[in-house]
């Protein structure tokens, strides 16, 4: 017959086995509860997407700089200084104005000359700078789409499209009087945990039959990181 120490072992250790099933379920669903709120502080602290721009409730989206790289409001100032200060000059002024018909103008690709890829940005430069021309009524504007099936019709490499000679040539082909183009460049600074990138963007308007550099200028744009 058992003893009653026997029946006492037995008892604390059936208690104590429950203690432990009651422990790992409690643990268990103290974890299940830690990731629910987990994942519900996640998806309500998640990032979100909103609409900005003008004609939105949030009308100043575009304004603040994000980088160090060109973004919309860089390329706009850009294209705006450059060709208003074109626009003032004494070629549009003396000749393109008092032209008895609008003189064709086309616009050449802009080298990038800095360390970074910005194909898209100089791209939509282009199209800003073609708006401003076109929109002027005073130039007709060649279509980049013709000139850039001309390219491949002659299969010109990349490097021959910035060679004046190849750009002249091309003008003529295209009928065009002015040629638009220009570069980019960039300097690139650092001073402790300052990092600051100044761009410029030099714009020529090149005449077609002489080669000559007909109007220069130069715009600039700085975009920094501070601490």
């Amino acid at each position: 017959m058992p003893s009653h120490a026997a029946f006492r072992n037995e008892s604390q250790e059936g208690g104590t086995g429950m203690s432990r099933i009651g422990h790992r379920k409690s643990r268990r669903m103290w974890l299940g509860c830690v990731l629910a709120l987990g994942v519900v502080a996640v998806c309500g602290c998640g990032p979100r997407a909103v609409r900005g721009g003008p004609g939105t409730g949030r009308e100043d989206l575009d304004q603040p700089a994000m980088s160090v790289v060109l973004d919309r409001e860089d390329l706009e100032y850009l294209a705006r200084t450059n060709v208003n200060a074109f626009m003032k000059s004494a070629i549009w002024q003396e000749t393109i104005v008092q032209a008895p018909t609008p003189p064709l103008v086309s616009i050449w690709p802009i080298q990038n000359a800095t360390t970074q890829h910005i194909d898209d940005q100089i791209a939509a430069l282009l199209s800003s700078i073609e708006t401003y021309l076109v929109n002027s009524r005073q130039v007709d504007m060649v279509s980049r789409e013709r000139q850039q099936e001309l390219v491949r019709e002659l299969r010109l490499r990349q490097s021959d499209i910035y060679d004046p000679a190849t750009a002249g040539k091309l003008g003529r082909q295209l009928g065009a009087r002015y040629f638009v183009t220009g570069r980019i460049t960039s300097v690139d600074e650092r001073l402790k945990r300052t990092r600051r990138v100044q761009y410029s963007l030099i714009l020529q308007v090149i005449e077609v039959e002489t080669g000559l550099i007909r109007f220069q200028n130069e715009a600039t744009r700085s975009k920094a990181l501070i601490g």
